[in-house]
């Protein structure tokens, strides 16, 4: 979060490779296994780990690694509405296939962990400050994903955001179809799984 521009060993922006990438692949690979292992009233969950930070961001799929121009903070707010563009199009996907598998979006909120390391100065005085009063406990933070993986009230509900263990409404470019396609093709691209394979990885 809101590193100087570095890459990954394999030549990505840090904030793509890291919180995009990886999860899209890592994803895609064990969907075989979620789909062998979810049944009709037990399926398999997929959640995604997302921030309100995404609610700012905007995708630029012709600069996506920041070559041209680059912010940490627009790095990653991109990154993280990439994380819930791919979510919520993996759910169409998987609903298209009649897959015994869901996929939400889970907003942690703001937490008090390392993760603000690079903030700017003034954003770290104030979480020593008054982290006590506005953060969450890592625990705390931890309870919306946990409820998104465990609530039987979900089963077999997908494409949802949640925050503070309900639902919420995500950016509204979030749900735009045509974007989740166009990044879906472009993560299909960069981890090398080919640009026709528009199957959430069968």
């Amino acid at each position: 979060m809101l590193e100087p521009r570095g890459e990954t060993e394999d030549g990505f922006e840090r904030h793509l490779g890291v919180n995009f990438l990886g999860h899209f692949l890592l994803t895609r690979l064990l969907l075989p296994a979620l789909r062998a292992s979810g049944a009709e009233g037990r399926g398999s969950r997929v959640v995604t780990v997302g921030s309100a930070t995404h609610y700012v961001g905007a995708v630029d799929l012709d600069d996506l690694q920041g070559r041209h121009a680059y912010s940490p903070y627009a790095a990653y707010a991109q990154s993280k509405l990439a994380l819930t563009l791919f979510a919520l199009r993996l759910q169409r996907l998987l609903e298209a296939r009649g897959d015994p598998v869901t996929s939400n979006v889970a907003d942690p909120g703001v937490v008090d962990t390392e993760l603000y390391r690079h903030a700017g100065w003034v954003l770290r005085a104030a979480k020593r400050a008054l982290g006590w009063l506005v953060f969450k406990t890592p625990d705390e933070g931890a309870w919306t994903t946990v409820y998104a993986a465990a609530a039987p009230e979900l089963e077999g509900v997908g494409g949802r955001y949640l925050r503070d263990e309900a639902e919420a409404e995500p950016l509204k470019a979030a749900r735009d179809p045509e974007l989740q396609q166009r990044l879906w093709a472009e993560g299909l691209r960069l981890t090398g799984a080919g640009v026709g394979a528009d199957d959430a990885g069968r």
